[in-house]
């Protein structure tokens, strides 16, 4: 499939995102079209079987140098996969699928979980996710909107979720 390049979302190197399946209203992702799959940082990850289906629940902590606000969240668990960092360091990561919005478009991606904690974005957004999708400027940021730093708090405790 060849897509016009007209008909692609322009981005810039970081965006403001929406995961709204994980009832993530906002995270900023680093755009990184080195790695193939995206990546949502989590911890406290654990797996339950109901009826013979896989699901991972973890926790998120949305919004960078900011541990007191976490969200938790529960996805089917669609594989399991060694992941090799940009470090160079094998990982054992869960791997979900799930929307994500990037302005007013959206699409489902996979995601891996990863404790992101060390790094400075939670979520890295990979070539699979944008593929056929976006096209990339790598001199803007946030071509699809900014959100104010005074504004990203209220926007997680207006839809209820609690401090830690």
């Amino acid at each position: 499939m060849i897509t016009r390049i007209e008909q692609l979302l322009l981005i810039g190197w970081r965006e403001w995102c929406q995961l709204p399946q994980l009832y993530i209203p906002a995270i900023k992702a680093k755009i990184d079209t080195g790695a193939r799959t995206s990546s949502l940082h989590a911890f406290n990850m654990r797996v339950e079987n109901r009826k013979n289906k896989y699901y991972v629940k973890f926790s998120v902590n949305p919004i960078q140098g900011n541990t007191s606000i976490a969200v938790d969240c529960e996805s089917l668990l669609v594989d399991e996969r060694a992941v090799t960092s940009s470090t160079g360091h094998r990982e054992h990561r869960y791997i979900i699928l799930t929307p994500i919005t990037l302005g007013a478009q959206t699409r489902e991606i996979e995601l891996s979980l990863s404790n992101r904690d060390p790094l400075k974005f939670r979520m890295l957004l990979g070539r699979e996710a944008l593929k056929n999708f976006a096209v990339i400027d790598p001199n803007r940021s946030f071509c699809q909107g900014r959100i104010k730093r005074n504004q990203i708090e209220t926007l997680y405790l207006t839809n209820g979720i609690k401090r830690l």
